[in-house]
C-alpha cells in the first residue's frame, strides 16, 4: 500500500495544474524546479511532495 497524501498537498497540486498546465507535467524534475521558480512553497519536503502529485494528476489527465 501507499502513503496517503495530505489534502493540503493534493489542493495546492490540483490547483496549480489546472492555473497553468504548461508549466507542469509528466517530469518530477520539471515540476519541481517550476515550483522552485515559483517561490511559492518554501519547504523542501512539501514542493517533493507537490511536484510528485503534479506527476500523477498529469498522468491522470492524459488518459
Amino acid at each position: 500500500m501507499g502513503r496517503i497524501r495530505q489534502t493540503g498537498i493534493k489542493r495546492i497540486a490540483e490547483e496549480l495544474f489546472t492555473q497553468d498546465s504548461s508549466r507542469f507535467g509528466a517530469e518530477f524534475v520539471k515540476n519541481k524546479n517550476s515550483l522552485k521558480a515559483l517561490k511559492i512553497i518554501s519547504s523542501k519536503r512539501t514542493v517533493n511532495r507537490v511536484a510528485g502529485y503534479i506527476v500523477k494528476v498529469a498522468k491522470n489527465k492524459a488518459f
